[in-house]
């Protein structure tokens, strides 16, 4: 079955992670197959919640972006370099690609060979030259193997085409030498005699029981077919190894992890029909043929706690979306065919998620209840934040009696366990939570961490001061605040780059501001601070 992809945001906060796995557990309990997934590292807060109930991190995905490997090419198609020549036109000719890609014994890539390459062995090629093994041959004439001696087969070929006097008295022969002749049983007891290489018997023809004994004693190979010597002649060099014609140049090769737009870009300077595919131990997985690329199987995904490209698993566009599940406004996601999509004005996406469990009469174990009961403390900061509802309220209520602890003690602990800041860069803390939104033309960012000790960022105000600044110019931002919340105080310190002192200042009302000011009941960068900004910055330009 495949597999449905389900994850928030790039920068995952608990509500987020937890959301994931909430929403995959309960879509594998309907039937489909959906695996839980982040898009970069967990956070101090989200890993207490993880161990704390004993669940496994979801993965890692990287982007949605359409791979090599999530195109319908031709897999498993080689051939090996000690294959015959007709072993690769019967391989090329079943699967209809004119190329087919040579390996040797650990699927490395040796070279390339063709339906042009065969037919220029063939036309222009030394007939007379045999570089192969035992087997190749009797496959390739339809043989049957009389006496075996050798299984590398080397030497030049002949024809015995002459009268039996003449070969006899003119042609000199060595153990070198390969030999296809019909039943001149003379030439064949001098050919013995001679020790050559390899003897090839055709129509059918039987060796006398006295020339079988001297070839044993000789140990000369033989092989007998049902054809013609004609007819043998003229393909038994398909026997050689395909190795013998193999194209060493004149191909790229591409591997399966590479995105489907940077193949496309190569492909267009290149021109070629055919790639091979590696993996990355370099071995050959088969053939992409540029016509394939139509054919993709798309990763299909889920999205929670969030609704825009912006926030969203590079690489979006080349997935499908098949659900939508959030508590933000709508954003700038658009899909081709009508969906799923679940937006609640509530504190947490966990909160819906628990109200689509009861809908679809799905159970909630003590880890999914744990770990919506998380996702919901967190985002509503213990039920103190403004954005939390009646209906939060309700279902903490809930999970708190299914997982039976005291949400209130686990939530401060939680929270207190992801707020230190010790061991993080600077740069790190002000990603932890950063957003970036559009207002009038202009993009804002705007970040927020929690804390119960104001010291550890206080002592470091200045550096601070100075990031936000130089991520403001080099990200091309109208001006970046830093919002540092303090669940203990009930309200949060704000940093600002030099642009956001008035915008700061009039948001919130204040008659004098400074760095790192403290602003009592203010919680909710989603209700409390973007829509004073948003509301601030729109009027001043009226």
């Amino acid at each position: 079955m495949e597999k449905v992809y389900v994850f928030g945001h790039r920068l995952p906060d608990t509500d987020s992670v937890t959301a994931a796995i909430t929403l995959a557990n309960l879509r594998k309990e309907l039937g489909v197959n959906a695996v839980p997934a982040v898009l970069s590292s967990l956070n101090l807060e989200t890993k207490f919640v993880l161990d704390y109930f004993k669940v496994d991190e979801p993965i890692f995905l990287n982007d949605v972006k359409i791979k090599v490997k999530d195109l319908n090419y031709t897999k498993n198609y080689t051939i090996y370099k000690e294959d015959s020549i007709y072993d690769a036109y019967l391989k090329m000719s079943s699967i209809g690609i004119s190329k087919i890609p040579v390996v040797d014994d650990n699927k490395e890539m040796l070279g390339i060979v063709s339906m042009r390459n065969i037919a220029e062995d063939q036309i222009s090629g030394s007939f007379n030259l045999v570089d192969t093994n035992y087997d190749n041959i009797v496959k390739t004439i339809k043989g049957h193997e009389i006496l075996r001696f050798d299984d590398i087969i080397k030497g030049n070929l002949m024809v015995a085409a002459y009268r039996s006097n003449t070969f006899l008295s003119e042609v000199k022969l060595t153990s070198n030498d390969i030999i296809i002749m019909g039943d001149r049983y003379n030439i064949l007891d001098y050919a013995i005699e001679s020790g050559v290489g390899l003897i090839v018997i055709t129509g059918g023809h039987k060796v006398p029981l006295e020339l079988m004994d001297k070839a044993k004693k000789m140990k000369v190979n033989i092989i007998s077919t049902d054809y013609t010597t004609s007819e043998t002649t003229r393909i038994f060099n398909l026997s050689n190894s395909v190795r013998t014609i193999v194209q060493k140049d004149n191909y790229v090769v591409i591997h399966e992890r590479d995105n489907l737009s940077d193949f496309i870009s190569i492909a267009n300077k290149t021109r070629y029909s055919y790639y091979p595919v590696l993996n990355k131990k370099e071995k050959c997985l088969g053939i992409l043929r540029f016509s394939d690329v139509s054919y993709s199987n798309k990763k299909k995904v889920i999205l929670v706690d969030h609704n825009s490209y912006e926030q969203s698993a590079i690489g979006l566009d080349e997935a499908t979306i098949m659900e939508i599940v959030d508590h933000h406004n709508i954003g700038t996601i658009g899909t081709n065919a009508p969906i799923s999509f679940r937006n609640m004005p509530v504190g947490s996406t966990n909160t819906i998620i628990y109200v689509m469990y009861k809908e679809n009469n799905v159970s909630i174990s003590r880890e999914m209840a744990g770990l919506m009961l998380s996702g919901i403390l967190s985002d509503t900061l213990v039920l103190t934040s403004p954005t939390t509802t009646d209906l939060d309220r309700e279902v903490v209520d809930d999970l708190a009696n299914i997982v039976n602890i005291d949400y209130k003690k686990y939530g401060f602990d939680m929270i207190k366990a992801g707020t230190s800041l010790k061991g993080k860069t600077k740069d790190e803390i002000l990603h932890t939570d950063f957003k970036v939104y559009s207002i009038d033309h202009k993009n804002v960012g705007l970040a927020q961490i929690f804390t119960t000790n104001i010291d550890e960022v206080e002592e470091d105000l200045q550096e601070y001061i100075d990031l936000l600044n130089t991520t403001s110019e080099e990200d091309n931002l109208y001006f970046v605040a830093l919002f540092v919340t303090d669940i203990i105080n009930n309200g949060s310190y704000v940093i600002y780059s030099n642009r956001g002192e008035t915008i700061i200042k009039n948001s919130f009302g204040l008659n004098e501001i400074k760095e790192l000011s403290f602003l009592p009941g203010i919680v909710s960068r989603k209700k409390q601070v973007v829509p004073e900004i948003i509301n601030d910055m729109e009027s001043s330009i009226l």
